[in-house]
């Protein structure tokens, strides 16, 4: 098995259905995709198994609802592929998708491959360390925090747990998974879509009427630590790592 698709639902029986159907469409078909159904009080689940009745490769998991976090975890501990990319339920990619991050990432003997998104696209090819995947990172221009355009070797994505309790696990764990790649691969192509709507996880961040003090707490709680943790690992660019906190 090459990849493992993971995709995490919740609540978006009429969402989901596009991103699945782009996941079938995939040109390259070495893949399983593990659908966890979190606890959705709607249809998500049964339409999640009506898929998997009729594909193979389709594999469904319901748990009672829990963090983004900790969905996440049940995927990496079931998932079987050689390399791990994560889907979200109301987002949609490219036919060719996982062929081209894969592509990239056996090019260039990379840990980890990044595409562009629709919004995010630049025809740039950066071949990167850990160091530099970070500070690219930081940044915010090419790509950001968010798991999905992403594919990761299993080695590395096995790595790191998801926190449990954290509604933003993507600030507390992307930086780490790059930190510890052998190489990271980007070319911005857009092979990933990120649908913006308001119940996103992250809709405060196009809408700031949506901030609370809640969501700043963590936040700041978040880029405090991703500061000290960069600082201990990569002690000479400490200033930076503080500028990007600020």
């Amino acid at each position: 098995m090459k990849i493992s698709v993971i995709m995490l639902v919740y609540n978006r029986e009429y969402m989901m259905k596009r991103a699945i159907e782009s996941i079938k469409a995939q040109t390259f078909t070495d893949y399983e995709f593990v659908i966890i159904n979190n606890g959705s009080s709607d249809n998500s689940g049964k339409v999640a198994d009506e898929y998997s009745a009729n594909d193979r490769r389709f594999r469904v998991i319901h748990r009672e609802k829990g963090s983004i976090g900790s969905g996440r975890n049940t995927g990496l501990d079931v998932a079987k592929g050689d390399y791990i990319t994560f889907v979200d339920d109301d987002d949609w990619c490219k036919p060719d998708f996982l062929e081209f991050l894969y592509n990239l990432i056996a090019e260039n003997g990379a840990d980890v491959a990044i595409c562009g998104s629709d919004g995010r696209a630049f025809d740039d090819k950066l071949i990167m360390t850990a160091e530099e995947a970070v500070i690219e990172l930081m940044w915010r221009k090419r790509y950001t925090v968010a798991f999905p355009a992403k594919m990761f070797s299993r080695r590395l994505a096995k790595k790191i747990r998801f926190p449990e309790y954290d509604k933003y696990d993507d600030i507390t764990q992307m930086h780490k998974l790059l930190a510890q790649a052998n190489m990271v691969a980007y070319h911005g192509v857009p092979k990933y879509t990120f649908y913006r709507h308001d119940n996103n996880n992250s809709a405060w961040t196009v809408d700031h009427n949506l901030i609370r003090p809640k969501i700043l707490d963590e936040y700041i709680r978040a880029y405090q630590d991703r500061t000290i943790w960069l600082a201990e690992l990569f002690s000479k660019n400490t200033a930076l790592w503080s500028y990007f906190q600020w």
